[in-house]
């Protein structure tokens, strides 16, 4: 199973509806399992999916605190569409981060639970939580890639220069292979000149900017309020076709990383 974190420590960017949508798409258009992990307290990937009891059985009770998890993941799992599962969460997530700190192997905490699926999903996208601590940081040990929202505007640029740097601690320290599948330009308006000249400058100095960007639709936020995407929500909509886009780039990388 491949997996892929969902992450940028700064709030706002898009981070659970890109989830959200893009494991989505992947599942309805190219027949991978999908799992979709919710590593947020504050638990909107989960909410968005329609998931209003996980409390008990969610990722909390799968990592466990200062002492080992007493659920597997398996058992966490819910059925939301064919080819397409979700680990939930819940608030009390935030208090198993705090117990990790403690906890001998506290960086490989998720990655020992995803082993334990057994070839049961093709791809696990991770929804991090807006921050750079240790449930995101188990989220970059465990992955294979990471997929990097983040908005067109200076402020959320600075942050990005410092998610980058830690990316590079997490490769020096934690895991070496982890690769940036790309950073993903979102809410993005090409008539607006500082989002055009953020990109330039992101471009400029070699990041690695996917050539789609997600545009701003007050639609992708009704859809998640009942529990569905834009691509179901409103198929027409601009977003449905630039995720759709953002698919087969995801689905070209695992591909080439299959092949």
């Amino acid at each position: 199973m491949y997996t892929i974190a969902i992450a940028n420590h700064k709030g706002g960017v898009g981070k659970t509806a890109t989830t959200h949508v893009l494991g989505t798409v992947l599942a309805a258009t190219t027949g991978r399992r999908v799992l979709l992990v919710d590593m947020d307290p504050q638990s909107s990937l989960t909410g968005a999916c329609g998931v209003t009891d996980a409390a008990g059985a969610s990722m909390t009770e799968v990592l466990g605190g200062a002492l080992a998890g007493t659920l597997p993941l398996r058992r966490a799992i819910r059925h939301l569409d064919e080819g397409l599962a979700l680990a939930p969460a819940d608030l009390s997530l935030s208090g198993a981060e705090l117990g990790l700190v403690s906890r001998m192997g506290r960086e490989n905490v998720l990655r020992r639970a995803l082993a334990d699926l057994d070839g049961a999903y093709d791809l696990a996208l991770i929804d991090c939580p807006p921050s750079l601590g240790l449930l995101t940081i188990n989220a970059l040990s465990a992955a294979q890639a990471v997929l990097i929202p983040t908005q067109a505007q200076i402020v959320d640029l600075r942050g990005l220069r410092l998610f980058l740097d830690t990316l590079e601690q997490v490769r020096q320290e934690i895991n070496p292979t982890l690769e940036t599948l790309g950073i993903l330009l979102t809410f993005f308006d090409r008539r607006l000149t500082h989002h055009r000249d953020a990109m330039d400058t992101l471009l400029r100095t070699g990041q690695p900017v996917l050539e789609v960007q997600i545009g701003r639709s007050v639609k992708v936020a009704e859809a998640a309020t009942i529990g569905e995407t834009v691509v179901t929500y409103d198929p027409e909509n601009p977003q449905t076709q630039a995720y759709q886009e953002l698919a087969k780039v995801v689905d070209g990388w695992l591909r080439e990383r299959h092949a």
